[in-house]
């Protein structure tokens, strides 16, 4: 039996479940914003909350905190996070080496200095230790990511943060719903980040948001994000422009439009149902991979409730030889089905490059503790280079999808001396 990749006959030709996939009310969510003559959060009030505003409530409610800003990406629920409470020009930030850039491009957005630590060879989130071993008298926060379909240690993670005064941020973009010891991911820190870009498991394309439980943090996220300026207590006379100008602190223009929260109100009343189907796909998964000699990546103790963005597994030991490229490319042909590594880790990956952007040049001590070069992180390139991931959508089918997907890993694994030709 031939690879497809080497020309034989793939596992599957089928098509595999379509994402994102408009919730029920979605066009009728759309429908309303259309004829209202309220696109955006900075325009005239017509007598009823914003969908800004109502997905707001909802969100902050769906994760048990008080509350919730939207924001037009989660890069920019970032930023505002990381710049309400506090942390700027030259304070260090320790990030964990492997995630998506934005979670170490926006502490250099505010100025600061990311700070990369080592991650937990089995959850590839960040290591309590390795963050411990990096604190110097520069460091103000931690931002924790919780990684395709693993939450942190959150509770050592927070007993850090206490012990060292420091700043406690989720970048919980990939774990809407996750829960970790009763509470939701995202609101275990000062504040939680949230992306709802197209790929994500709640989505409206491009979208964010900012939870926390902190009414005073809330309002400064509010006022970063729309130029300084937020909503008001009470409505303001009809057809006035809504937001109020204090001038407590200049912000920039990272709303997110009327369309993009009507999408999400509709998304987020089908997001647990998706949650849960793509959870008992992954179970079935996890056992026929380990059974293949494959290790499904792991989640901390704490974790009640795992949400999965990407099914992330690690090749078994006697592929060594083989990288993470050449077998994911194997498994796409296969499938048809794109199986690729996981993120590398940040300070080698092709998009991380501080030196690229004038903005980031604030004198030669700054390029200095700037330089991705000066992080070692032996865990975090061992594990980009042994891991594989497929998108979530792939769990929103069926039994036979999950079956297939254990064949194409047999196949290769019987043939895996034709792998590297």
């Amino acid at each position: 039996m031939t690879l497809a990749v080497h020309g034989g006959d793939p596992v599957r030709t089928a098509d595999w479940p379509l994402w994102p996939r408009p919730a029920g009310r979605a066009g009728e969510q759309l429908t309303e914003v259309l004829h209202s003559g309220r696109w955006s959060i900075s325009g005239p009030y017509r007598g009823t909350d914003t969908k800004e505003r109502t997905f707001a409530r909802m969100f902050a409610r769906y994760n048990g905190t008080g509350h919730c800003v939207p924001t037009a990406s989660g890069t920019a629920a970032l930023m505002i996070a990381l710049e309400a409470c506090g942390i700027g020009a030259g304070d260090e930030v320790l990030v964990p080496g492997i995630s998506w850039v934005a979670s170490a491009s926006t502490v250099l957005g505010v100025n600061a200095v990311p700070v990369f630590v080592d991650v937990d060879p089995d959850t590839l989130c960040m290591d309590p230790a390795a963050a411990e071993a990096a604190i110097t008298p520069a460091t103000r926060a931690i931002v924790v990511v919780h990684l395709y379909s693993a939450l942190a240690d959150m509770d050592a993670l927070r007993d850090l943060a206490r012990r060292h005064d420091l700043v406690l941020i989720e970048d919980a973009a990939q774990a809407h719903g996750a829960v970790y010891r009763g509470a939701r991911a995202g609101t275990m820190g000062r504040a939680g980040a949230f992306s709802m870009h197209h790929t994500k498991v709640l989505t409206c394309g491009e979208g964010g948001a900012a939870v926390t439980g902190d009414a005073e943090l809330a309002l400064r996220m509010a006022e970063l994000r729309a130029d300084g300026r937020h909503q008001p207590d009470r409505p303001p006379v009809l057809h006035e422009m809504e937001l109020v100008s204090t001038g407590t602190v200049m912000g920039s223009n990272r709303a997110l439009s009327e369309f993009h929260a009507a999408l999400l109100i509709a998304q987020l009343e089908e997001l647990d149902r998706y949650n849960d189907q793509r959870a008992l796909q992954a179970s079935v998964l996890e056992k026929a991979l380990a059974d293949l000699g494959c290790t499904p990546q792991q989640t901390s103790p704490g974790t009640e409730r795992r949400t999965y963005f990407g099914f992330v597994f690690r090749l078994p030991q006697d592929l060594d030889g083989v990288d993470a490229p050449t077998v994911g490319a194997a498994l796409t042909a296969e499938l048809g089905l794109p199986v690729k590594p996981v993120y590398p880790a940040i300070p080698g990956a092709p998009l991380y490059r501080p030196h690229s952007r004038r903005r980031f040049d604030l004198g030669a001590d700054h390029r200095r503790r700037t330089d991705p070069a000066r992080h070692r992180l032996p865990v975090s390139e061992l594990a980009a280079a042994r891991h594989l991931t497929f998108h979530h959508s792939a769990l929103l089918g069926e039994r036979r999808d999950a079956d297939d997907i254990v064949a194409a890993l047999r196949k290769l694994l019987d043939h895996r001396a034709d792998l590297g030709r």
